[in-house]
């Protein structure tokens, strides 16, 4: 990486940074840029590499070391096939973000991260992924972007960090301050570079990762650009100031440099003020291109979409579709949507597949009428997968508890109508199993963090009877469920409720 105090080569440990991930923090010209291209210049031939540039300045390593730049300005499909790709064929890439706004680059991030993640098991080959500004794609706090951007790019950063060793993926990130960084994607690295810092919040921090005294943390103000202290498995076993080396290829942007002014022009009023006449050619071509509509909204116009043409193919039966009544409809659409979800993989799939799904079942039942939006769709969705009867349905009680599950997130509804039902009916309290596929996941460490994060909001209350069963008491609705086991399988239900 470059030279010690003493002039001794700094070594990194590529095997071990792999396992073990790396995170580089320092101010807006400590260096760290500089940093990341000495280390991507030193492993190129070693190992495949995947970098995130934000702002386009390691496309210059595709001209010595034959990466492939990708553009960022691409449809979601795109990217998650490219990024597939990526890993099938062990291709070292740039993707290039630069043009783009904030949260059109956490959306394409995410979209190629997540590719990279999801490959084949056969695909899970070692790649050091390189995030280059990190506390753009993993902020600590929400910002302008929009919600459901920013949780898509920090879900796809927590992956990476928190997951993607075991599909071969290694971590780097460089962030300008770790305030700005979730704390949970800069928790998993286990190597340090921490370079120029000024903030007192930021040194102690950054003390405090390399294991030294607060009073140490005074240094950090005085470190040189591209001077930086390393800590870490892959680098050594006690805080050590490293010097990073030259490197070989050049960014396309550079620090500012004092530069003479020009000569005095004497008609500097004329040049200032009479437009030129290839101005207006130029801010044409450089307009924004308008925001991608969702995917929701072109769904429901494709559903209410009619074929086009100057002469049927067919002459049809009937000059048109037989007018549903209300209650028709409705009957139509309930069993649609039972169809659906009586898939045991629907589960797993997201809203928005199985919204598609709706739609085109619904056509195809040649049911009349407008779409059902996405919204209705996602609260029916969760009203079936609790499992309530008609005569519940019907209840006050249940009413008071569709309006308490108003107050989550529409991913969460159908977990919390499950608890209620389950408590309304003095069922035994649902398995871990049984709440993460209520959730779209395996994970039943998730289950448990869902189930404190309905307490810390005062929804619900969980205790444990004298035998350890869990137990899942709403206060609003004056129920609980009976004590049931936690680590219970999925269809255990019932044989704890019968018990």
């Amino acid at each position: 990486m470059g030279s010690l105090t003493g002039g001794q080569p700094a070594m990194l440990d590529i095997e071990e940074l792999l396992a073990t991930r790396l995170l580089v923090q320092g101010n807006s010209g400590s260096g760290k840029s500089h940093l990341l291209r000495r280390l991507l210049e030193q492993s190129a031939q070693w190992v495949q590499q995947v970098i995130i540039d934000p702002e386009g300045d390691f496309v210059t390593l595709s001209e010595k070391y034959g990466h492939l730049v990708v553009d960022g300005e691409r449809s979601e499909a795109e990217l998650a096939g490219i990024g597939s790709r990526i890993r099938q064929h062990r291709v070292s890439c740039v993707l290039s973000l630069e043009g783009l706004d904030v949260e059109q680059q956490m959306r394409a991030a995410a979209v190629f991260l997540n590719a990279m993640f999801d490959a084949e098991h056969e695909y899970w080959f070692p790649v050091l992924v390189v995030v280059d500004e990190a506390q753009l794609f993993a902020p600590a706090v929400g910002g302008d972007v929009s919600e459901d951007a920013r949780k898509m790019s920090l879900g796809a950063m927590t992956n990476l960090m928190c997951r993607g060793r075991k599909r071969g993926l290694a971590g780097v990130i460089a962030t300008q301050r770790l305030a700005k960084l979730a704390k949970n994607v800069a928790a998993e690295a286990s190597n340090f570079l921490m370079g120029r810092t000024f903030l007192d919040i930021d040194m102690a921090r950054a003390a405090d990762l390399l294991g030294m005294d607060r009073r140490q943390a005074e240094m950090f103000r005085d470190l040189k650009r591209g001077n930086f202290v390393g800590l870490g498995p892959a680098l050594s076993r006690r805080p050590l100031p490293i010097s990073i080396g030259e490197v070989q290829t050049q960014a396309r942007s550079s620090s500012p440099k004092l530069m003479p002014m020009p000569e005095a022009v004497a008609d500097v009023e004329d040049l200032i003020f009479t437009p030129d006449p290839e101005e207006f050619s130029r801010l044409t071509a450089r307009r924004t291109r308008p925001a991608p509509r969702p995917t929701t909204d072109i769904l429901a116009e494709l559903s209410r979409a009619t074929p086009m043409a100057d002469q049927p193919l067919v002459k049809p039966v009937q000059s048109g579709a037989p007018v549903l009544s209300a209650k028709e409809r409705e009957q139509r659409l309930a069993d649609v949507l039972s169809e659906i979800l009586a898939d045991p993989q629907s589960a797993y799939r997201t809203d928005a597949l199985l919204y598609q799904d709706f739609l085109v079942r619904a056509r195809m039942r040649r049911v009349s009428g407008p779409p059902m939006p996405m919204g209705e769709f996602r609260r029916r969705v969760a009203v079936i997968r609790s499992g309530v009867d008609p005569e519940t349905a019907a209840s006050e009680a249940w009413a008071t508890a569709l309006a308490l599950s108003a107050g989550v997130s529409e991913d969460l509804q159908g977990v919390f109508l499950m608890l209620a039902n389950a408590a309304l009916h003095g069922d035994a309290c649902p398995s871990d199993a049984r709440i993460a596929r209520a959730y779209g996941t395996h994970s039943a460490r998730r289950a448990r963090r869902l189930l404190g994060y309905f307490e810390e909001q005062g929804l619900i209350i969980v205790h444990a009877d004298f035998s350890g069963k869990r137990i899942v008491g709403i206060p609003e609705l004056q129920a609980e469920t009976a004590p049931g086991a936690a680590d219970a399988a999925e269809n255990d239900g019932s044989a704890q409720a019968a018990e």
